[in-house]
């Protein structure tokens, strides 16, 4: 009989304290905000406004979004302030370094067209609870690799809460090619197959209204998944 032991799940390696050294140690720009892949931002935000468009979502006010792991606010600038003036977007980012560049009104220049910001909120996912039915969007990119698998399923139910009705929970975020999750040792997060979101949708009561395969990303890196969720 053999006395292996059976290898730990790859979410059972995540560290906060590892997680939060790496992102204070990378530079607060696009370039750092994508792991030196700058160039594929513009592909990254046309794909996002083409799938929040199949959504049809209604616009009737208060159009509240939360922009949650939004680093330095490249998806805020580019995408979800620019939905239309009556847009105000919540930040949800631990690193305070790069909450600091959005704080910075250069950086968001009003347009005559796009919404605002509104509050920031310098915490992590893990223990961040939004209030009741208060959100439109529930917007989540590159960010819920950093939780394990039991605290991004509790996450998502306090967002199903936090949406309101008709609202929309969205998790854009990069597929593992392996036939199990993978743990990133550099950021200390994990990158989840379609079948583990699935589940872990399911276990937290969401549907999924759809889904979507981002194009135009390069070969050489993970396919990137957005999924939109509601409560069942």
């Amino acid at each position: 009989m053999s006395t292996s032991e059976a290898p730990k799940p790859a979410d059972a390696e995540i560290d906060t304290q590892k997680q939060l050294d790496y992102w204070n140690s990378v530079e607060a720009t696009p370039n750092g905000m994508l792991g030196g892949y700058e160039h594929i931002s513009r592909i990254d935000i046309q794909g996002s406004k083409n799938f929040f468009a199949k959504l049809k979502l209604d616009r009737t006010p208060p159009l509240r979004i939360a922009d949650c792991g939004a680093g330095i606010g490249r998806v805020t600038k580019n995408f979800l302030s620019k939905i239309n003036s009556e847009v105000i977007v919540d930040i949800i980012e631990p690193v305070k370094k790069f909450t600091d560049e959005i704080a910075k009104p250069e950086n968001f220049v009003e347009e005559k067209a796009a919404g605002k910001i509104g509050k920031i909120v310098n915490v992590g996912l893990e223990t961040w609870t939004p209030e009741e039915k208060a959100y439109w969007i529930i917007w989540n990119q590159w960010c819920v690799g950093h939780l394990t698998d039991a605290a991004l399923v509790e996450y998502l139910k306090r967002c199903a809460g936090g949406i309101k009705d008709g609202g929309m929970i969205v998790v854009k975020e990069n597929i593992s090619n392996c036939p199990d999750d993978v743990y990133d040792e550099i950021d200390s997060s994990v990158t989840r197959t379609d079948h583990k979101f699935r589940a872990l949708f399911k276990e937290a009561g969401l549907r999924m209204v759809k889904t979507e395969v981002q194009r135009g990303m390069p070969s050489s890196l993970f396919q990137v998944r957005s999924y939109a969720l509601q409560p069942n």
